[in-house]
């Protein structure tokens, strides 16, 4: 995420929360990647952790590009599936059940 202090966090938030829900019985990690963002995006994910033990973040010291944010999150991940999204919900989080998410990946 980056500058995303905006609607984009709650409502990325609320999106994921409301389809992992109607996806049944799986355990969700929900990780945002701060990509040096220089407005409140990084306190909006701590609020979003704080009220929720299934987000979890890591926070770059500046602007690394969307490249080595990915390259971070993939690394950081611990599920045994992972997606990706970006916070501009370009690709809806409904496309997660579907084979319509641009990254999925099972680790092995």
């Amino acid at each position: 995420m980056y500058n995303e202090q905006g609607i984009s966090a709650d409502f990325l938030y609320r999106e994921l929360n409301r389809v992992t829900r109607e996806m049944g019985d799986y355990d969700f990690e929900y990780l945002f990647v701060n990509d040096g963002s220089k407005d409140a995006t990084l306190q909006k994910i701590r609020e979003l952790a704080a009220e929720d033990e299934r987000v979890h973040y890591l926070s770059f010291s500046r602007n690394f590009g969307k490249e080595a944010a990915l390259l971070a999150g993939l690394s950081y991940a611990k599920g045994d599936y992972v997606t990706t999204m970006d916070a501009d919900m370009q690709d809806p989080p409904t496309l997660f059940a579907t084979d319509g998410c641009d990254v999925r990946s099972r680790r092995l």
